[in-house]
């Protein structure tokens, strides 16, 4: 749109008007009223004694008083009223009262006038045909009284019932566009929780990816870097490290694997009516569990790393996501302890408690001699670990020891499940 409001407004109707054809509307009507009046202002003036110019005059003035109908009907009707004497305004009269009673004007105004319009219009008829010879004062009255109420009670009958409608539309028209304008926001809100859950889930898949990939690489990394320092010392020592670096490497497919199967799969739609809470046994569902911890454990030690691993309390088995994150927790504090402490001793606490449970993963200070992989650091890991922890209503700490170390901990509350 290149127009400005301005613009428009100087290109709109002018005054009173709303839309163009309105003004051609009440212009022509009003011409052809002021003709009327001007045609009856003769027999008006020689009536009244006065030369006839002034009666065409004075008619012509008289009837085009009906262009401004719209603004004043009120005063339209009440000229159409006075001029009645003067047996001139016939269009005046009933177009006045049609847009008296069809416009927003009070019902009682709209009553008072209309009735003075029809006494006045009586009086007239009655005293003009008084004279008329072979007339009874019955029939004569009878005859004022259907002609007043022929020429008054139509065009306010007609007037309201377009009102009505008039204003049945509009009342419709703002229905239409207040639900239009509801539907605008529901969309509007619909899109933000589409956008919303698409960021879940991009944040999902990435923080899965890179628990899924990240041990298994690093791992790889640091196995790696020990079969380059000893391939040419000690052979032996540099092909069972190449046969774990192949494990790992087909392990971290095998995940991958697994990861792509289930954001292929098909979702299935879930019932509306009676919503069902599954159970899952633990031992029983994908993914990785407490019940791996040893393993994930031994191929940190079988990396180079000292690792002690202390478990408390009796595992009782928990829901499938408390096992898989609880897995995860440490699986990522190892990791990083392989990324960030090269050399240093590292010691895993799990502990099982009633309605919880508690693990945490410290390192000591880093080993300045040992050597480190390389391996990259993108920031994510505590970042994952956080939102895991928190997402499950657990609680999460993370942060440097005072002999120069670093703690990750982390509480999950869970129930336990048994089969």
């Amino acid at each position: 749109m290149t127009s400005t409001g301005e613009e428009q407004g100087r290109a709109g109707p002018p005054l009173w008007w709303e839309r163009r054809r309105d003004v051609v509307w009440d212009v022509g009507i009003g011409a052809a009223s002021a003709l009327e009046c001007a045609w009856e202002g003769v027999p008006f003036a020689r009536e009244a004694g006065v030369p006839a110019v002034l009666g065409v005059l004075f008619g012509a003035v008289v009837g085009a008083t009906l262009v401004l109908r719209r603004r004043w009907p009120v005063a339209v009707v009440l000229v159409a009223i006075a001029v009645t004497p003067a047996v001139m305004g016939f269009l005046l009269g009933v177009v006045g009262l049609y847009t008296l009673a069809a416009c927003e004007v009070p019902r009682r105004v709209t009553a008072t006038v209309a009735s003075m319009s029809l006494v006045a219009t009586l009086v007239v008829i009655y005293m003009r045909t008084d004279d008329e010879a072979g007339v009874t004062q019955t029939l004569l009255l009878s005859l004022s009284v259907f002609v007043a109420v022929a020429l008054t009670v139509p065009p306010v009958l007609l007037g309201m019932y377009v009102g009505a409608r008039r204003r049945l539309m509009e009342s419709l028209h703002e229905r239409a566009d207040s639900l239009e304008r509801e539907l605008s926001l529901l969309a509007e809100r619909a899109e933000e929780r589409a956008e919303w859950a698409r960021t879940e889930e991009r944040t999902r898949i990435a923080r899965e990816m890179h628990d899924v990939v990240a041990h298994r690489v690093s791992l790889m990394v640091v196995h790696a870097a020990a079969l380059q320092a000893v391939a040419v010392k000690d052979p032996v020592k540099a092909a069972r490290n190449a046969a774990l670096v192949g494990d790992m490497g087909r392990q971290a497919l095998t995940e991958l694997r697994e990861m792509l199967g289930v954001l292929r799969a098909p979702v299935a739609p879930k019932p509306v009516a009676v919503p069902v809470v599954p159970v899952v046994v633990a031992g029983q569902e994908e993914g990785p569990s407490l019940a791996e911890l040893e393993v994930l454990v031994g191929q940190s030690r079988e990396a180079g790393m000292v690792v002690r691993l202390d478990v408390r309390g009796e595992w009782p088995g928990y829901a499938a996501e408390v096992e898989q994150t609880a897995y995860r927790v440490v699986q990522e504090a190892l990791t990083n302890c392989h990324k960030h402490a090269p050399g240093a001793e590292v010691e895993v606490r799990l502990a099982h408690r009633e309605g919880e449970v508690a693990m945490q993963v410290e390192n000591g200070p880093c080993d300045g001699d040992a050597g480190g992989a390389g391996l990259p650091s993108g920031g994510n890991g505590l970042v994952g670990m956080r939102e895991r922890v928190l997402g499950l209503g657990g609680v999460f700490v993370a942060g440097p020891t005072d002999s120069g170390g670093f703690r990750v901990s982390a509480v999950l509350p869970c129930a336990p499940v048994r089969a």
